[in-house]
């Protein structure tokens, strides 16, 4: 009997993808394990980013306030962490990563907010397990976003809020801001923006947009400091700025690299991009300023190195090393203008550039995250189309502004009309330090 090769063919073909099939299934099934390499990278991540409130971003606000509300800007990053939680542990959890009655491809509430079965973290045993990493580590490291997240708006309205106000507002935010945009972004299938295909990796509209529009709100509602624009104003103290700013540069890393969830090459491209973004949008920013001021700043290169950390936070895990330094390049160029040129022609008192920075460094980054994915830039995203890409990014940024602005508005208008946002007028000349704690920053006696 004469063998036919070429009839054969298929038959080889079957055979030798069943051959291939315990390799090429055990790749694809899904992890059964806790993988202690993961959970030590994820662990000290979790602790990077929580570094990066305290007392990175306390340092680097408490600097560019005046000397008389340092501890005001402290206080408000120390309480902040406690309140967001102790609110995490009750609900927060819960209700941003909580599948329960979620369906890919239908819209229902929960694709907008999860359930209530995790309330006071239900289920979570030291086995338990998210990925490849106990879930308490997941848990922990999501509640350093949520904590970080308010923390950011209150550079918009330093020096003038009061601190009960404060409190109310940092509560009622996380709640109804902040939690439902996590979910609809990062819960898996059957959350909103996730299924729009959105592409955040680590929080560009989730913490960067969502803070800085609400930032933008609250400026607004509160009105102006006392002799803005008219009475100087400067840092008191630099230092601190540069060592907080440094802090957020290296908690950053937790922030972006700890986003992939494990200690593998996606955890590694997100840690070069990022300084390298970094990097390029500090020099961006200096170039700028030297170029329209005539020299280059401390508070500018600082400024710009934040900015570039910002734009590429939700393009951490699908852009390649040239797009992110174009990325940073244009980050920081363009927030130096929105921070300088576009806050004085609006007249806006955003005292410390939430919104000039946050905002508008991460509707920059959010809208190139979709190009720069492309594999034709360099990226490694799954990107069809570029024009495809970016229109979806633009609808996920415009949703989480609309949100933002709303919810945010609502919130301090309520807390305006009943508690009252604004400390009076001896209270923010004393400075609130003194007039809210009855502490001072320097003794000099």
């Amino acid at each position: 009997m004469r063998f036919d090769r070429k009839a054969a063919r298929p038959l080889l073909a079957l055979v030798g993808l069943l051959a291939t099939a315990p390799s090429w299934a055990q790749a694809a099934a899904a992890p059964t394990h806790i993988d202690s390499g993961d959970t030590a990278w994820m662990l000290t991540a979790t602790a990077f980013v929580l570094l990066m409130t305290l007392p990175g971003l306390a340092l680097f606000y408490g600097g560019m306030v005046r000397a008389k509300n340092l501890l005001s800007v402290l206080m408000q990053c120390f309480a902040i962490t406690a309140l967001v939680t102790v609110l995490w542990l009750l609900y927060g959890f819960s209700l941003a990563f909580s599948t329960e009655g979620m369906h890919a491809g239908v819209t229902n509430l929960h694709s907008f907010i999860g359930g209530l079965d995790r309330v006071l973290l239900a289920g979570l045993k030291p086995d338990s397990r998210y990925q490849t990493v106990p879930e308490s580590v997941f848990v922990m490291f999501q509640l350093t976003f949520a904590i970080i997240t308010p923390a950011l708006i209150i550079g918009a309205f330093a020096e003038r809020m009061k601190f009960s106000a404060l409190l109310w507002f940092s509560g009622l935010w996380l709640t109804i801001v902040y939690l439902p945009v996590a979910h609809m972004v990062w819960s898996g299938p059957g959350s909103f923006l996730g299924d729009l295909g959105v592409i955040d990796f680590a929080g560009g509209t989730v913490v960067h947009i969502n803070a800085g529009i609400a930032g933008l709100i609250a400026c607004l509602v509160i009105g102006k400091r006392r002799g803005y624009p008219n009475v100087p104003m400067p840092p008191h103290n630099l230092g601190y700025t540069v060592v907080g700013a440094s802090l957020l540069w290296l908690g950053w890393f937790g922030f972006n690299a700890g986003s992939a969830v494990a200690a593998n090459g996606s955890a590694g491209m997100a840690m070069l991009v990022t300084q390298i973004a970094t990097a390029a949008a500090a020099l961006g920013w200096l170039a700028a300023e030297w170029i329209v001021h005539g020299r280059p700043s401390v508070l500018g290169i600082v400024s710009g190195a934040v900015a570039g950390l910002v734009a590429v936070t939700p393009a951490a895990g699908t852009a390649g090393p040239g797009g992110a330094l174009v990325l940073g390049l244009i980050a920081g160029v363009v927030c130096f203008f929105s921070a300088t040129r576009l806050k004085h022609k609006l007249g806006y008192d955003d005292s410390l550039d939430v919104f000039g920075v946050h905002a508008i460094a991460g509707i920059v980054g959010a809208l190139l995250t979709g190009p720069l994915a492309s594999p034709k830039l360099g990226g490694f995203g799954a990107v069809e189309s570029l024009w495809g890409q970016l229109w979806i990014q633009a609808k996920g940024v415009g949703f989480t502004v609309i949100w933002s602005a709303v919810l945010s508005l609502v919130i301090l208008k309520l807390i305006d009309w009943t508690l009252g946002l604004r400390v009076d007028d001896e209270q923010e000349m004393i400075g609130l330090d003194i007039a809210l704690h009855e502490e001072k920053a320097y003794n000099l006696s």
